[in-house]
């Protein structure tokens, strides 16, 4: 137990020169939009950061995951069937329609693997991308890549693994000071990820060396709180492995905690739904002349997103 304690004391001071500036980052009413490759969209599946970002803020405030495996700044993942531009500008699009007051974006981490001669274009692209998103209002949070840690997969033969992630996480130093660069031109808030990380002495992070497993998440989950709440519910949010359903009054603090995530994870599910539906195709896209009629029903997950929202304000309280 005191080792944890120990851990979750070290992170706040960590971030401590993050949350001077960053105690009434939140406010009140804010929407937040996450935007990056496969970092942001496993966190709408495990739903560590935004459980302890909802438990640790006074604030209302909502959030809208449209992260995408592999993703980079140019979106060539959310391209699909069309070229990259297509997908950069659907992109615009959602989070225009969102209208969010807060963009986190996660990126850096697909485009180390090109190494330093791709610093240059990558941050070309992240300002460009930060400057067509930009409103008035609206601030922005700057996530650094997390390191590469040696695979802990039986019977890899670890010395070329070694070697991939000594040579990742140089390549990740150069992104890591584009980002730092991007962020004071930008007013941007840096959050490091590689801080809790490398401050963590318990079981492994992730779960190949590079992805964040449920733990990962609620380590770096912490940062990420203390960085945009200068607070902690480290107190509230137990280690993966100790949270549990139980029935209200038996432990009402974890169940609470716990009925907060589930239904986060849900209310993530169909945000993905009304953004990225499984049948796009037929919906929006080279195919909708057989179905499109059906595009009409997206919308209707708002609603449902909603009330959903809502239970979670309440037990919030």
């Amino acid at each position: 137990m005191s080792l944890r304690i120990h851990f979750a004391v070290g992170l706040l001071l960590t971030v401590f020169s993050a949350t001077t500036q960053a105690e009434s980052f939140l406010k009140n009413g804010d929407r937040v939009v996450l935007l990056g490759g496969t970092l942001i969209e496993r966190e709408q599946v495990e739903g560590y950061w935004e459980t302890q970002i909802t438990l640790a803020t006074p604030h209302n405030v909502t959030f809208r995951n449209l992260g995408w495996s592999g993703d980079t700044v140019w979106c060539e993942s959310r391209g699909m069937f069309d070229p990259p531009a297509a997908g950069y500008a659907r992109m615009l699009t959602q989070v225009g329609e969102i209208n969010p007051t807060v963009v986190i974006l996660g990126y850096g981490g697909s485009e180390a693997f090109h190494g330093p001669l791709g610093v240059e274009s990558f941050k070309i692209q992240c300002k460009k991308m930060i400057a067509e998103l930009r409103t008035p209002d609206r601030r922005f949070v700057l996530l650094t890549p997390q390191p590469m840690a040696v695979s802990q997969i039986p019977g890899r033969d670890r010395g070329p693994a070694e070697e991939m992630a000594a040579r990742y996480n140089e390549y990740r130093e150069a992104y890591v000071t584009a980002l730092r660069e991007i962020a004071a031109e930008e007013q941007a808030l840096l959050i490091d990820l590689a801080e809790p990380i490398q401050k963590w002495t318990g079981r492994p992070l992730t779960d190949n060396g590079i992805t964040l497993n449920a733990l990962g998440y609620w380590v770096t989950g912490q940062a990420v709180t203390s960085a945009l709440t200068g607070s902690s519910a480290a107190d509230k949010v137990k280690e993966p492995e100790l949270l549990s359903v139980s029935p209200l009054g038996e432990n009402s603090q974890a169940s609470n905690t716990e009925q907060i995530r589930s239904l986060i994870r849900h209310k993530n599910e169909l945000v993905f739904h009304r953004w990225r539906p499984q049948n796009f195709t037929y919906l929006f896209g080279f195919r909708k002349h057989e179905q499109g009629n059906n595009s009409v029903e997206i919308p209707q997950f708002d609603p449902l997103v909603e009330k959903l929202e809502l239970q979670i304000a309440a037990l919030k309280k």
